[in-house]
């Protein structure tokens, strides 16, 4: 490529903004103002709206569609298929549409619906002539918008989280259809071209079905994870080309490239899964580190503010469109309520809100089409810049960020003596233990026998979990004699209170199931007692370390953040003290680390050591700022 094609100069410019945007954004922590908003607002006063500093091109462009086309890859790879099938067996305290996928289709045939009724009053008042279209623009939502704040807020992986993910996927690519339809309805008359849509979910279930076939192949799973580090990092190049694939079977079909990036992101969500992937982790890194910040430096960069500004009848429609766009999504958004309280209702209206690619490219359509004018186009560009930047304000202040301390503290489930055995145990340790259960004369009883923090009540109910300490405990553990009380207990850990760790007991195969769905660690007490018999047998030393803590020295495990440990070899880490690395889980698979063994960002480490140096050997593994001798 020659110089004079591609004007280095500007890429420079948009990558420099895209770092600089994060490191500003984070000297206003008042206003919470999103990282995405920041880099539309940089690109509006380096763009068109002010210095004109950007100079286009075919390469720069490329990388702007390319960046919004990664970004639904992204979406799609978050997309956690164990929440969207799970139920719970029976509708728990009044509570419908639990299901993600499910309450994202009410909310959006609710959002047609007002939309159609919004638009129908607007040519009433004779602001517009074509209530279709119209109503169609107005029921988008971005998922663009929606996605990187969930990710900035840690809420991707909870019920709330996927909830709002799917429905903005769903209100994304729903219009995106019904837009398609009416416009080739229009143009070309009814035709069968848009079902040429369901070849691309034929390509989806297909990929997905030879994909675990490929897993199922002996050897080829180890060969993948060796080939998976340094210069090969053959996952990473396996998702890119499963990805662009994708996208040209969608430009071969005359179908949306991004509908095709988002199924090849939840394609490979669904054969990887999501807990623990190193290969999310570094997809993350590459689209939210070059790709996705030049679209929305772009997307700021191509608004051409001055040309607005001189149509005052497009300036007249501007509040009209904003009020009535924010009234659709917060009266849609109030099926949320059916799960969640009317604070996260009324925050999910607020994201909702946000609209940003699809309705200037649809209203783009509507304009070639004649049937708006360029003064309701521009409006349309404004209603996308005005609600992708208010919204998430919208959001944060509604829902604003928790504050994160350190969670400390176990809840134990159930009366029983395991219950109590278990508490004896861990006050030991020093954990402060909380033990839950309905029943209060066998409570009574346990508080004359030793001293315990006792809650009284169903621990089922949110608030007597809340009483026991959920918002901040580490770890439940669910040792009730009944399965449903463990399986709800472990339910509302997860989804209500995000406790990290959880461990709960059954005999039940489809019980453990579900539990192991949630991210619980199912013990069967009858294997349990087998296991730990066959270890005192075989393993005596091993099994006298793990029950007998009179000598001090315990046994842990940590999951790998620190950057700077991250890469290296394990012979070339130095952990404090005596502290030894016994076992080493990566992606579920569990290695023997020996001297070479590279180690990985969200590895599992076993360790071993007395008590002091085991908190410094766990601080190094896991604080950003660990320094390597």
């Amino acid at each position: 490529m020659h110089s004079e094609e591609f004007s280095f100069l500007s890429l420079l410019l948009i990558t420099a903004l895209a770092a600089f945007v994060p490191l500003l954004a984070s000297r206003f922590k008042k206003f919470r103002v999103p990282i995405v908003v920041g880099e539309i607002l940089a690109g509006m006063i380096v763009g068109k709206s002010g210095f004109n500093l950007i100079e286009p091109s075919p390469a720069l462009e490329f990388l702007t569609i390319f960046g919004f086309t990664y970004l639904m890859f992204i979406s799609g790879l978050e997309v956690d298929f164990g929440v969207l099938v799970s139920t719970t067996g029976k509708k728990s305290n009044g509570r419908v549409l639990e299901n993600p996928l499910l309450l994202g289709l009410a909310v959006f045939g609710v959002t047609i619906l007002v939309a159609f009724a919004a638009a129908e009053g607007l040519m009433v008042a004779g602001f517009i002539e074509e209530p279709f279209i119209i109503a169609l623009i107005l029921s988008t939502t971005s998922l663009g918008i929606v996605v990187p704040v969930l990710k900035e807020r840690g809420l991707m992986p909870t019920r709330y989280g996927q909830a709002l993910l799917m429905s903005a996927l769903v209100a994304d690519f729903g219009t995106l259809v019904l837009i398609t339809i009416d416009v080739t309805i229009i143009s070309r008359g009814l035709t069968f071209e848009v079902l040429l849509v369901l070849l691309l979910l034929v390509a989806f279930a297909v990929a997905v079905q030879v994909g675990k076939w490929v897993a199922a192949i002996p050897g080829l799973p180890r060969l993948i994870d060796e080939l998976s580090h340094a210069t090969a990092q053959i996952k990473v190049r396996g998702a890119v080309a499963l990805m662009v694939a994708f996208i040209v079977l969608s430009e071969w079909l005359g179908s949306e490239v991004i509908l095709g990036a988002f199924l090849a992101g939840a394609a490979i969500s669904l054969l990887t899964g999501r807990a623990g992937s190193d290969l999310h982790h570094k997809m993350d890194t590459i689209g939210f580190g070059f790709f996705i910040p030049i679209f929305f430096i772009m997307v700021g960069v191509q608004f051409d503010l001055p040309a607005l500004l001189s149509s005052p009848q497009g300036l007249l429609l501007v509040p009209v469109l904003l009020i009535v766009a924010y009234f659709i999504k917060f009266a849609s958004a109030l099926l949320f309520r059916f799960n969640f309280g009317w604070r996260k209702t009324f925050a999910a209206g607020g994201l909702l809100s946000a609209r940003l690619s699809l309705i200037i490219a649809a209203s783009a359509i509507a304009l070639d089409l004649g049937i708006i004018d360029e003064a309701i186009n521009a409006d349309f560009i404004l209603i996308a810049i005005l609600t992708c930047t208010i919204s998430p304000l919208i959001f944060n202040r509604i829902l604003p960020p928790q504050t994160q301390r350190k969670r400390r503290g176990i809840i134990l489930v159930g009366l029983g003596e395991m219950s109590a055995l278990l508490a004896r145990r861990m006050q030991r340790n020093g954990d402060p233990v909380t033990v839950v259960g309905h029943n209060a004369q066998r409570a009574q009883q346990l508080s004359r026998q030793q001293k315990l923090t006792l809650i009284v009540g169903d621990p089922r109910d949110p608030e007597v979990l809340r009483r026991a300490g959920a918002g901040h405990a580490r770890a439940l553990l669910a040792v009730s004699t009944y399965d449903e009380i463990n399986l709800a207990a472990t339910r509302l850990a997860v989804e209500e209170y995000g406790i990290p760790l959880l461990i709960a007991q059954t005999s039940d195969s489809a019980v453990a199931a579900q539990l192991t769905e949630m991210g619980a660690r199912v013990v069967h007490p009858q294997l349990a007692t087998v296991h730990a018999l066959e270890g005192a047998l075989h393993f005596p030393a091993a099994f006298d370390m793990l029950t007998n803590h009179a000598d001090g020295v315990d046994v842990r495990e940590v999951e790998l953040t620190a950057p700077n440990v991250a890469g290296r070899r394990l012979r070339d880490i130095r952990l404090p003290g005596d502290a030894l690395v016994l076992g080493l889980r990566r992606n579920g698979e569990v290695l023997v680390p020996h001297g070479n063994t590279e180690l990985q960002h969200g590895d599992l480490l076993m360790l071993v050591a007395h008590e002091d140096a085991l908190h410094l050997a766990v601080a190094h593994l896991t604080s950003p700022e660990t320094e390597l001798a």
